[in-house]
């Protein structure tokens, strides 16, 4: 037994168990296995409401779970070249999904973001992020190498593509995620702060120009910051079930605030959460993103590999802004914003993306060594250059 657990076995999944982060590999097992706690309580209120059955969302949840978990593991065995050709494969496949939704695509509630595949409705724009994060961290990656490509001027363009396409849907709340990750890797690969600058002033015009120009963004906005007199059902509602839920919660199941919020389900499932598990096990589950998260941005800032460095840490922080965005919408901390949790909201193409991001994830950091006096990032740049 103990040379079937050596990491010289000849037992493959051995040999990926033995390196791969245990920890949070669990802990994403039990968040998922959450989420459909969360869906099957938080779900059929909402089904009733549109003439579905009440266990339709839920049934579909694990619909969408099984190849998701299939997925993460599938990935979780990839090596980094394996990882580069998926990205670019990724990306392409993502980018023809979201120019067909712009042509044949239908709309939903004033964006058209889906496309129907063998039944399933799909919005590609999900796939989108981690393919674009890999990508630029492969551009990045080679700045320092002495050739004649620019490679930050290349990842510029293709963020500017990329966040084009979106806008185009429009999905501005997807365009702020992926600016802010770029962001974040252009600053980690030693870039010109410039580059940062510029975002952040291409930024900042980009919310004026949705602002003056798109109604919903404009009242989005203007309920947050001037919340007296206008229609803030949703929010209101998502505010006073954490109300609700008190110190305790009211129990699994038992909350009767969240059923009054539209998109409970998916985009609010934070709200249940609230509700039903309370302030003390609501922080723990916080708690128990935050740790995960915390785990994977620690390998990154140790690895020896540029590339791993920015994939690894740009994937991990995209999850850290979306899981944000969704709780900061449901808490009014940020104008509200629809977007799922990770791995808890309802919604086959975010679960399924939310599958290939943390199976790379788990990837990139496998095998990253443990030991805490080795380079950090900013020796790392240093020897590459």
């Amino acid at each position: 037994m103990s040379s079937f657990l050596s990491p010289r076995s000849d037992n493959p999944f051995v040999r990926w168990w033995l390196s791969i982060d245990k920890l949070s590999f669990c802990l994403l097992m039990i968040l998922a296995l959450f989420g459909v706690v969360m869906v099957a309580t938080a779900s059929p209120s909402v089904a009733v409401r549109i003439g579905l059955d009440g266990y339709h969302f839920v049934l579909r949840h694990v619909l969408f779970l099984v190849p998701t978990i299939g997925i993460l593991v599938i990935l979780a065995f990839a090596d980094i070249q394996n990882i580069k050709i998926f990205a670019l494969l990724l990306f392409i496949g993502a980018t023809i999904g979201v120019i067909l939704s712009l042509t044949s695509g239908y709309e939903i509630k004033g964006a058209t973001r889906w496309i129907r595949v063998l039944g399933f409705s799909v919005q590609p724009s999900e796939f989108v992020k981690p393919g674009f994060i890999l990508l630029s961290a492969i551009l990045l990656s080679m700045q320092h190498r002495a050739t004649k490509i620019p490679n930050v001027i290349i990842a510029l363009c293709l963020y500017i593509v990329t966040a084009g396409l979106l806008i185009s849907q429009p999905d501005f709340g997807m365009v702020f995620l992926i600016s802010v990750v770029f962001a974040m890797q252009i600053f980690i690969a030693g870039c010109p702060l410039r580059y940062v600058a510029l975002l952040a002033i291409v930024g900042v015009v980009g919310v004026l120009i949705a602002y003056v120009s798109l109604g919903h963004v404009q009242s989005r906005i203007d309920r947050f910051l001037f919340p007296e007199g206008a229609d803030t059902y949703q929010i209101d509602q998502s505010k006073q079930a954490f109300v609700n839920g008190g110190l305790i919660g009211v129990g699994p199941g038992q909350g009767s605030v969240k059923n009054s919020v539209p998109d409970v389900h998916s985009d609010f499932i934070f709200t249940a959460v609230g509700e039903e598990w309370g302030f003390l096990l609501t922080s723990l589950f916080v708690g128990i993103f935050g740790l995960i998260l915390y785990r994977f941005f620690t390998h990154f800032t140790r690895s020896d590999n540029l590339f791993v460095m920015l994939a690894g840490s740009g994937l991990t922080f995209m999850i850290v802004v979306q899981c944000f965005i969704h709780m900061g919408s449901a808490m009014q901390l940020i104008p509200a914003k629809g977007m799922t949790l990770p791995l808890i909201s309802y919604g086959g193409s975010s679960m399924i993306a939310a599958g290939i991001t943390f199976g790379l994830i788990l990837a990139l950091s496998r095998g990253i060594n443990e030991d805490r006096k080795r380079s950090t990032w900013r020796y790392l740049l240093k020897r590459e250059n």
